[in-house]
């Protein structure tokens, strides 16, 4: 391998874990090993993927931050998956639940 060569693939790497950080919501490692942060990483990118694959597929129109959101404030709730999807900022509005006190009412 050449010294261009070299520079190039370190470019790359710094390019792809610049991707990482801007794009999968790893807060922290839970392990110290190379198999576990290679682990993580590969997951990580895997939700990814999966939930881009299903936003074509049912041709949403929120963006994938939004529907990772979405899908993680749903993820212990018994909501139906499309409905968890397709669910916007207005569906989890606080004057839906009477039993949620509201600070401001503009």
């Amino acid at each position: 391998m050449s010294l261009q060569q070299d520079v190039v693939d370190g470019q790359y790497v710094v390019q792809l874990f610049k991707w990482i950080k801007q794009h999968l919501r790893i807060k922290a490692f839970y392990g110290t090993s190379e198999n576990a942060v290679k682990t993580q990483i590969w997951i990580a990118v895997s939700v990814y993927v999966l939930v881009a694959i299903i936003r074509k597929r049912l041709s949403l129109e929120t963006s994938l931050y939004q529907i990772l959101q979405n899908l993680s404030v749903t993820l212990f709730e018994k909501v139906p998956i499309l409905q968890a999807l397709q669910a916007s900022d207005s569906q989890f509005d606080l004057h839906e639940d009477p039993n949620q006190l509201i600070l401001f009412d503009f």
